[in-house]
């Protein structure tokens, strides 16, 4: 069993990877449907896109807590 904190840090790690995700998938799934694609092509569209988000989200809250982390 992990330790109390560790089992903290794993559920927020968890969290924030389930958020960067959702948010990613809903805006790339937006995108292809403004563009008006679809099928396979659009799936594959949308993959990437919410790939590309979902890792620049990810990497902006690990700056932001990285930030807060020094001014402490």
């Amino acid at each position: 069993p992990l330790p109390r904190r560790q089992r903290g840090a794993f559920a927020g790690k968890l969290a924030a990877i389930l958020a960067c995700g959702g948010i990613g998938g809903v805006a790339a799934w937006s995108i292809v449907s403004v563009m008006g694609w679809d099928g396979a092509a659009g799936a594959l569209v949308a993959a990437l896109i919410a790939m590309v988000i979902s890792v620049a989200l990810w990497a902006a809250g690990v700056a932001a807590l990285q930030s807060l982390e020094r001014r402490r």
